[in-house]
């Protein structure tokens, strides 16, 4: 049976139909989860999408975190259910205090729309698990606030508990420690800035988005 995996829906998200055809297209079955509802109806894996979540005001994801449907989200990886966040979901997970550290605005004030260069820094998470340590990736980026910022302390913590699974290669907007994605304790949550989603097919011009999220529909497996 396909793993099913639910695509929250916010007021302003823009990239929700890109994550429900790249996990059509690798052999899963994808729904929206509309914000206004409390519940993931059952999924195995959920995935908050990239956007502006409620236009971005105050700051991203802060309005967004209080949605229902962020509690069902939330009780949903306490129970050890794969959960990633793409760009403005990274934002809201943090935001949700499912991820540790915030995401500020670009080194420069520059808005980011370019392909990058992703090293794999741990294959112990829900999206990295069917990739290789050190393989490096070419995926895109489109963010303004995705320079990645923590406490020297929650720094220490991360990286003595192998939860940097991405790096970039070449940092391209100021991100701590040349951060692109992280996860939690437990794994099970990841949330990175550079979308998987849109480099799944040569078409696209890259398909190293691939194993990525193989990898998050492996873990929806298990976990069904």
């Amino acid at each position: 049976m396909a793993a099913r995996v639910g695509v929250v829906q916010f007021p302003g998200s823009n990239c929700e139909l890109d994550a429900l055809e790249a996990v059509r297209m690798l052999g899963g079955e994808a729904e929206i989860l509309w914000h206004g509802d409390d519940t993931v109806n059952g999924v195995d894996a959920v995935i908050v999408p990239g956007g502006f979540a409620h236009g971005d005001y105050l700051r991203p994801g802060a309005i967004a975190r209080f949605s229902p449907v962020m509690s069902a989200v939330m009780e949903f990886a306490e129970s050890g259910g794969p959960v990633v966040g793409i760009c403005n979901g990274f934002q809201v997970l943090t935001e949700a205090g499912m991820l540790p550290g915030a995401l500020q605005k670009n080194r420069g004030l520059k808005f980011l729309c370019t392909t990058v260069e992703l090293r794999v820094e741990s294959t112990r998470s829900a999206l990295t698990s069917e990739a290789s340590l050190g393989d490096v990736l070419r995926v895109p980026i489109n963010h303004f606030e995705g320079n990645f910022t923590c406490s020297p302390e929650t720094l220490a913590d991360l990286q003595a508990n192998d939860q940097i699974v991405l790096r970039y290669v070449d940092n391209p907007n100021g991100s701590v420690d040349d951060i692109a994605g992280i996860c939690n304790a437990g794994r099970n949550v990841v949330g990175l800035m550079p979308h998987p989603e849109r480099a799944i097919s040569p078409l696209l011009g890259s398909e190293d988005g691939v194993p990525l999220l193989r990898s998050l529909l492996l873990q929806a497996g298990a976990s069904a």
